[in-house]
């Protein structure tokens, strides 16, 4: 299976705005820097999320049911059928 994600990049302003200076508690302007791989961690983790909810809903839409002894019967029931296939079972 491959899956392919994509993502808009994280918008910044084009010119630094105001903040304060900690230590001395003047006013200055902000340092302008992008930072977009702050993203990265929180998108993979969406992304997983996303294919377990995409994977879920193939699941319940092939096997159904009205609870989860219901839908293990279908599975087990559709696992009968369709043979051994080698090894990896």
């Amino acid at each position: 299976m491959v899956v392919l994600g994509a993502l808009k990049p994280i918008s910044t302003l084009p010119r630094p705005m105001p903040t304060a200076d900690l230590i001395t508690a003047e006013l200055t302007p902000a340092f302008y820097e992008r930072a977009d791989v702050c993203v990265v961690p929180a998108a993979g983790v969406i992304g997983e999320a996303m294919v377990a909810i995409t994977l879920a809903n193939a699941a319940l839409d092939k096997f159904g049911g009205d609870n989860i002894r219901e839908f293990f019967r279908n599975y087990e029931g559709y696992h009968k059928t369709i043979g051994p296939r080698g090894d990896w079972q």
